[in-house]
């Protein structure tokens, strides 16, 4: 976390560290937040209400099951802005013209390079670790290019991989073989099955796959969070493994 809060320019501190659980967690409530700051409600509000008049911050009301309504905060696009997308001012103009120009198989193959370089690098390590190992590197390498995530393991077979912060998302939001690229990589780092689960592209607060070894690639993945089933996308057509072993 500290790598992150680093490179989030003027703010330090709780209100740093703020930003970075509303990307990971949003939206929550000012008692939530607080608990996990041990801080009053009051004390933090002071400090959302800082964000809130920089506009990085913004509140609404939400009806959570029975019961009254509560506010519950989370980022705006500038505080979205914040966190570092590397590649998105030099790529966009870059890249609309090479499509233009060479159709979009060169933008995918553009794409993949950095890929490229970060397999090249990471292959001779990541090799003879188990999955849980695995998945817990690529999040780390991930992690120092900007993109905030996290791994778990759910058992031997089977982990998920969070992304929090998409270097990319603007580029996807216009070249969506960024995010087809991204999942083919990631299973060839992995040496796993790599399915997406939720997708920011489609409304998700974050991108998240479910990551499978062989061992376990014709089961159902039954171990995903439900608060994460239940925002994934339909799934359309084959799933990278099975692209890859056709």
């Amino acid at each position: 976390m500290q790598d992150v809060i680093g490179a989030l320019g003027g703010f330090r501190g709780v209100r740093a560290e703020l930003l970075v659980v509303l990307k990971k967690e949003q939206p929550l409530t000012a008692t939530e937040l607080a608990s996990r700051f041990g801080l009053t409600p009051n004390a933090l509000r002071r400090h959302l209400k800082v964000l809130e008049e920089d506009g990085v911050v913004r509140y609404q009301r939400e009806v959570r099951g029975v019961g009254a309504p509560v506010f519950a905060y989370r980022l705006t696009e500038t505080g979205e802005s914040v966190f570092p997308r590397r590649y998105a001012s030099v790529l966009f103009s870059a890249l609309e013209a090479l499509q233009s120009e060479r159709g979009a198989s060169s933008v995918e193959r553009v794409l993949a390079s950095e890929w490229d370089t970060l397999a090249a690098d990471a292959l001779p390590v990541l090799d003879g670790l188990p999955l849980n190992e695995r998945v817990q590197l690529v999040a780390e390498l991930l992690s120092a290019r900007g993109y905030m995530a996290e791994g778990e393991a759910l058992d031997e077979h089977c982990a998920t991989l969070r992304i929090h912060n998409c270097a990319m998302c603007e580029v996807a939001s216009r070249f969506p073989e960024a995010c087809d690229v991204e999942a083919r990589q990631l299973s060839r780092l992995l040496k796993a099955k790599v399915e997406r689960q939720v997708h920011r592209q489609q409304g998700g607060e974050l991108c998240a796959y479910s990551v499978c070894t062989a061992t376990n690639s014709n089961e159902n993945n039954n171990d995903v969070p439900a608060a994460m089933s239940a925002t994934a996308p339909a799934a359309h057509g084959l799933s990278t493994w099975d692209e890859e072993q056709a």
